[in-house]
């Protein structure tokens, strides 16, 4: 049993923090709030055939993403390139990107953030702007 006071945390599959997203679902690990004076976020994403997370960027966070299973259509401002299971993507915080899965079996992927916290949204969609509304036709 864990010491519910102690700086570390197991955490097992099933004790994730679910959050249901349009397409995708994401499966928290640690966090604000899961773990205490964390630096990181953490989650394991698992994306439907045919769905994805648009293009948008994190203002003052960097990410990697490790392929558990599947491939991946990952954009980095216009460039594409397909990523598979065992395969990593590292971008810079700032920098426009996109994961999509074109394949017909779901894509699961583990996503590291940091800063946990920055004092400004997390994300910002940019789907909807030029460029990036028109490179996926």
């Amino acid at each position: 049993m864990s010491n519910s006071t102690a700086p570390w945390r197991f955490v097992r599959f099933d004790e994730t923090e679910v959050e249901q997203v349009p397409g995708r679902s994401h499966h928290w690990y640690f966090k604000p709030g899961m773990v205490k004076d964390t630096n990181f976020l953490f989650v394991r994403c698992v994306v439907q055939p045919g769905q994805g997370h648009n293009f948008h960027f994190h203002p003052k966070m960097e990410e990697i993403l490790y392929i558990l299973e599947g491939s991946a259509e990952q954009w980095v401002e216009k460039e594409k390139r397909t990523i598979k299971a065992g395969e990593s993507f590292y971008v810079p915080a700032g920098v426009v990107h996109a994961t999509f899965n074109v394949s017909n079996a779901p894509l699961e992927f583990l996503a590291i953030l940091s800063p946990a916290s920055t004092g400004e949204p997390v994300t910002i969609e940019v789907m909807d702007q030029e460029p990036w509304k028109s490179l996926r036709k």
